[in-house]
């Protein structure tokens, strides 16, 4: 019963997977945008340049999509308009997904190439870390845990809606519940649950609201006014403040989840990206 249920877990990931990686086919990358391949301590990984991106500025880049689907194709557009804005290369990670791999694989990939960074002589202050959704939440994961095994940290974190709770418990679960299009509580539960694994959703590098946030480095909040996960930002600012962190956080009215997906095309997501951008280039 247990290896059925498993099976078919995975199976509809996978049509998930698909499906999104298919929707997101249909946003389209400039012409001058360069990618390539890479293996950045074993985590597939993808270098994508504009011509604008200096070679010694990095972001390390986090895909959203649950810890259960997603990856650097679903991201491609978001993530070039991102390496203009601020001017730097940009190293975005296909790292490991649950069910496969659960918690604590992608916080593992995600220090395993931050010092294949610093590996190639890249210095932590040109380096910051960029995530959406998910990977947002594991900007903030991966900062308390280099932080822990005493690795110098990076200029910046960088959070678009991100998600850092995996018991759910904003109130804006409820009170955007009908304007957000996209995600629901039901839906971060269940991924919350295959991420997981039967592990503490308390567990401060996955519900980063739980960790000790001192000594992290600036960080950048972007969130959508009508999300239901708005207050996953707003109890983050809070947790993050409270340890003397410098937290500059934007609330974007009438926007939904992850808008800047759509910088292809919504003048408001090349905005936000815009600031973002200005925020990295004071700090690296």
């Amino acid at each position: 019963m247990i290896r059925k249920r498993t099976e078919e877990v995975r199976n509809t990931t996978d049509d998930e997977r698909l499906s999104y990686e298919r929707v997101m086919a249909n946003l389209l990358i400039d012409d001058d945008i360069t990618t390539s391949r890479v293996g950045a301590n074993g985590v597939p990984s993808e270098w994508i340049s504009a011509p604008e991106s200096a070679s010694d500025r990095v972001i390390l880049y986090l895909h959203g999509g649950g810890y259960v689907i997603g990856s650097v194709r679903t991201h491609r557009a978001l993530v070039s308009h991102l390496a203009r804005a601020a001017k730097s290369r940009v190293l975005a990670l296909d790292y490991r997904l649950a069910p496969e791999f659960p918690f604590p694989a992608p916080v593992e990939d995600a220090i395993s190439s931050y010092r294949w960074l610093l590996g190639q002589g890249i210095s932590p202050e040109k380096i910051s870390i960029a995530g959406d959704s998910a990977g947002g939440g594991l900007v903030i994961s991966a900062l308390v845990a280099l932080k822990n095994v005493g690795e110098p940290l990076p200029s910046a974190g960088i959070c678009i809606s991100p998600w850092v709770d995996m018991e759910a418990t904003g109130g804006s679960y409820t009170s955007n519940a009908e304007a957000d299009p996209s995600v629901s509580r039901s839906r971060i539960l269940k991924m919350a649950e295959t991420y997981m694994d039967g592990k503490n959703p308390r567990a401060p590098l996955a519900s980063p609201i739980h960790a000790d946030l001192s000594g992290l480095p600036p960080l950048m909040i972007q969130v959508g006014g009508i999300e239901v996960l708005l207050d996953d930002s707003n109890m983050l600012k809070s947790a993050a403040e409270a340890a003397n962190v410098s937290v500059n956080m934007e609330i974007w009215d009438h926007m939904p989840h992850v808008w800047h997906h759509y910088a292809p095309i919504l003048p408001e997501a090349r905005e936000a990206i815009g600031k973002i951008g200005e925020f990295l280039l004071n700090r690296t």
